[in-house]
């Protein structure tokens, strides 16, 4: 009776067998597009630009290779899986798995968040923010200055058990968690902060960044000149941030501001859509459960791992304004 009352109710998976030992030579590009979303050869690349250290060790101190646990965290990032589908893959237990899977996310949280989170990037120099408004007016935009854009994003979680008016977004109708993205016409996410609690507006997210600090501090050309970023008329009008005239009273000529800066300005909501798309996991709301896993740290990875995504395939945004990201290891380095 004891045995039956404290025995484990996990189901009981068969993960020993040498069949299922992972080796990644054993898929094609096409297999390993779909399941990790980069090709073979991309995903070594993307291990050396991580910093992946070639043996990994987890809380259990049980060791795995650090490939492999990148290749178990791709995965699971890719699209909704449960731990007990990898294991014909990898050949581990589900507390493994999850243990790989828990290291490599604080691994590249903590290691790289700093990318999208500080402007200061050798790819964001004042050269390259000239560029960016060069190729954002050609397209169309009314402003000869605007670098990139910024916006906020509702990501839709389940329903806590606590706290929840805290975390309910009354516009959308949900419980979620915001953040705010800013966008560069090269198809990167230049700076993503979050997450704040639903209910927040966009200006509480803009104050409690520090974006525009860093626009002040960093937000020029090469010879001085202020550059901006665009977003919606939540934000307040600042030399580094611009937003559309408001609809009362409006004349023909700022009507045609509007229209000439929306066309351009939608090009944030293409990454917003990248990082869900591509990493769909993200996107799954039953699997989004906040005190019980990390929802923001996942969504913030999953920013990161997109622009590594970026890097190496572009994606519209690059193709739209015709312009060229950097590499991977330009990156990362």
């Amino acid at each position: 009776m004891l045995y039956s009352m404290n025995s484990p109710s996990n189901p009981d998976f068969q993960y020993k067998s040498d069949e299922y030992q992972f080796n990644l030579d054993k898929f094609n590009d096409d297999e390993c597009n779909s399941y990790f979303r980069f090709q073979k050869n991309d995903i070594y690349r993307l291990k050396h630009a991580l910093g992946v250290p070639p043996t990994v060790i987890l809380e259990n101190k049980s060791k795995i290779d650090g490939l492999e646990a990148l290749c178990i965290t791709l995965q699971r990032y890719a699209y909704p899986c449960r731990y007990g589908d990898l294991i014909k893959d990898y050949g581990r237990s589900v507390p493994q798995l999850y243990l790989a899977f828990k290291w490599m996310t604080n691994y590249i949280f903590d290691i790289h968040r700093h990318r999208i989170s500080s402007l200061d990037q050798p790819w964001l120099s004042p050269q390259h923010l000239q560029e960016f408004a060069e190729a954002t007016h050609t397209k169309g935009a009314a402003l000869r200055n605007c670098w990139g854009f910024v916006d906020g994003t509702v990501r839709p979680i389940c329903r806590p058990n606590q706290h929840q008016q805290v975390m309910y977004n009354g516009h959308k109708r949900i419980h979620a968690m915001k953040f705010q993205s800013v966008t560069a016409p090269n198809g990167l996410i230049a700076h993503l902060y979050g997450p704040v609690e639903g209910r927040r507006h966009d200006a509480f997210l803009l104050r409690e960044s520090g974006l525009l600090t860093e626009l002040e501090a960093r937000s020029h050309d090469p010879q001085g000149n202020v550059l901006c970023v665009y977003g919606d008329p939540a934000y307040p009008l600042r030399p580094q941030l611009q937003a559309p005239f408001p609809t009362v009273r409006i004349t023909p000529e700022q009507v045609a501001f509007n229209a000439a800066m929306s066309k351009v300005r939608i090009s944030v909501e293409w990454l917003f859509g990248d990082i869900v798309n591509i990493f769909k996991f993200t996107d799954y709301k039953k699997s989004q459960k906040v005190q019980l896993s990390a929802c923001g740290k996942m969504y913030i990875v999953s920013g990161i791992l997109t622009n590594a995504h970026t890097c190496v395939y572009k994606n519209n945004t690059s193709a739209y304004f015709e312009l060229e990201p950097p590499s991977l290891e330009e990156y990362f380095q």
